[in-house]
């Protein structure tokens, strides 16, 4: 579990911010390589991620469908527009059955004194609050399982 974890809300913006024991290069993999991020992103048991297209790099975009627990699939798609390796990751989000909804996710990595990282992510930009209440449970399950994901990258390599 990471030492930090919590999450706070406003009405237009979800915030989580997390602490991990991990290099900043390895929380951004996590994040931009396909093969990472089949393992841990999507809620539930993992893997649940069958799609994840992305081309990082600004203006690059990005296709990601997942299963969820009750075995719908689910597809979000967006466009990179802030791409600074292991330190800044900013990109549009919208759903594929939603696509005029767009919203926004910025992601920030910061080296933390004990050779870790401090990730701050914020989802704003959203259609209405009730999309902001269903995205925030969301990204919830999804942290449980980047978490638990950065954890056994960090006990693999100890």
């Amino acid at each position: 579990m990471p030492t930090t974890a919590a999450a706070t809300q406003t009405a237009a913006s979800v915030r989580i911010d997390r602490h991990y024991r991990a290099a900043p290069e390895k929380v951004w993999r996590a994040w931009t390589d396909p093969q990472a991020l089949s393992c841990w992103f999507g809620p539930g048991e993992q893997p649940s991620l069958v799609t994840a297209d992305l081309d990082v790099r600004e203006g690059g975009r990005f296709v990601l469908a997942f299963k969820t627990p009750d075995g719908e699939t689910q597809q979000a798609s967006g466009v990179y527009q802030t791409v600074e390796p292991a330190r800044r990751l900013v990109f549009s989000w919208t759903w594929k059955g939603t696509p005029e909804r767009i919203s926004r996710i910025s992601i920030a990595l910061t080296p933390a004194g004990d050779g870790g990282t401090d990730l701050s992510f914020v989802h704003d930009r959203f259609f209405d609050d009730t999309s902001r209440a269903n995205h925030e449970r969301g990204w919830q399950l999804f942290f449980v399982n980047l978490d638990r994901f950065v954890r056994q990258q960090e006990e693999r390599s100890a």
